[in-house]
């Protein structure tokens, strides 16, 4: 039997599903290049090789990921792309002196250990039963939804008319025909509800002043990533210490992002899958800094869009990972890209994260709750997950190491849920039951 990711479609519709989700992660990959090079003191000229270097290595690594070759690569619908998880950690090191270089060489040293210690969390599936994937899945579905709130308001909080009825107007707007294309579309029109709503969105806005294309065509049509355009790395022992905390909570999330894609997807995801998952992730986050980039992970906006199209076959997502390959060496294409409005994003966003928490609470159905302690679980691990979301400064005063792991509500909510169900369901006195692994029907 062919599995559900293994469908394949005519290239057409592949490239257009696949677009799809270039558009939902868009915003979230452009960031963390554009605040570690602004920290850097980056020209706008450097500002934008750190773009479209992010573009490049992660279409790359979503194909890696999609596709895969032996030991490398999950072969789910899983796009990977550059992860917001060591923001905090790169600028402290590029402020500190060292600039780029020792960030880059933290990267590669730190990455390179992750990789060889990926095997090891390919053993902690047994612990994944559905009252912790459940519990993960919600949490990375509900701490998404501050991101689409902010898109929805205009992305950047220090432009004019953030928060503006205009800017929440566009994103209800772009909202409504996701909504009203689910409601009467055809099979083919919800499969590219969300691509079309984002396209109405955007030309409405351009009709109405707040989308602008004049800057298009400015600049390089074709350029090809550079190698160590900054540099050879500098490799410093404090530095690659912290960025090893960083490749943890890395490991952790994409851990967590392959069991709930397997979840939506519905195909089993064991311990062999997720160590080619990890190792895939790992490879391309330890190459990523000779093209200029940074580590890569699971992007969860994309699983809502799994989720909530229905279209699991990882080939569209490959075909996303060439259209980030094509934006990489293709500046201008992604000046197209990025002359979305953040509004349009966020208003799709809204639907897409409230898909993969609604994922979440889907899995959690199938938990038992009666002579147990689930419910502590799941309640104290979605509090976990929820903390840093909605009060992120509420960490600060804590050692660097607590910070960088819970920061992420993901890894927080991860590592509680898995902590919590061994003490209080005792996996010695009760083994998971098969019925009950990830990837699995009751």
């Amino acid at each position: 039997m062919v599995r559900p990711e293994d469908t394949r479609y005519p290239a057409g519709k592949s490239f257009a599903w696949g677009l799809q989700h270039v558009f939902t992660m868009y915003g979230g990959i452009i960031a963390p290049p554009l605040i570690i090079g602004a920290a850097a003191g980056l020209s706008a000229a450097a500002l934008g090789m750190l773009v479209t270097a992010a573009l490049f290595v992660s279409g790359c690594a979503t194909l890696l990921q999609s596709l895969g070759v032996p030991g490398f690569g999950s072969r789910l619908p899983l796009v990977q792309g550059v992860s917001f998880a060591g923001v905090a950690t790169m600028v402290t090191l590029v402020t500190g002196g060292g600039g780029l270089p020792v960030v880059f060489g933290a990267v590669i040293v730190s990455s390179l250990i992750g990789l060889l210690i990926a095997p090891l969390f390919a053993h902690i599936i047994r612990f994944f039963p559905p009252v912790v994937t459940g519990t993960v899945i919600t949490v990375i579905g509900l701490s998404l939804i501050p991101v689409a709130a902010r898109w929805a308001m205009g992305g950047n909080p220090a432009a004019p008319g953030w928060g503006s009825p205009g800017n929440i107007g566009l994103a209800a707007l772009t909202l409504a025909v996701v909504l009203l294309l689910n409601r009467f579309g055809n099979g083919a029109i919800k499969r590219v509800a969300v691509l079309a709503a984002m396209v109405l969105g955007t030309l409405f806005a351009a009709l109405s002043g707040k989308a602008h294309f004049s800057t298009v065509l400015n600049g390089d049509w074709v350029a090809l990533p550079g190698v160590l355009s900054f540099g050879m790395p500098v490799f410093d022992v404090a530095a690659i210490l912290s960025m090893t905390l960083i490749v943890l909570v890395l490991l952790t999330e994409t851990t967590a992002g392959l069991i709930a894609i397997g979840e939506i997807v519905g195909t089993p995801v064991d311990g062999k899958r997720i160590a080619s998952g990890l190792r895939a992730d790992m490879l391309t986050s330890a190459l990523s800094p000779l093209f200029n980039s940074f580590p890569q992970s699971a992007f969860a906006q994309n699983i809502g869009l799994v989720a909530i199209t229905g279209i699991k076959s990882r080939y569209v997502v490959a075909a996303g990972g060439v259209i980030l390959v094509l934006l990489g060496c293709l500046p201008v294409l992604g000046r197209i890209v990025a002359a979305v409005p953040a509004p349009v994003l966020g208003g799709a966003g809204v639907v897409l994260f409230g898909t993969v928490a609604a994922s979440g609470i889907r899995t959690l159905a199938k938990v038992e709750y009666r002579e147990n302690m689930n419910l502590v679980v799941v309640a104290t691990s979605i509090a976990f997950g929820m903390i840093p979301v909605v009060v992120p400064s509420f960490y600060d005063q804590f050692p660097g190491w607590v910070r960088t792991i819970f920061h992420s509500g993901i890894s927080a909510a991860c590592l509680v849920s898995v902590v919590l169900n061994i003490v209080f369901n005792s996996v010695s006195r009760r083994p998971v039951r098969l019925a009950e692994q990830p990837g699995r029907e009751n």
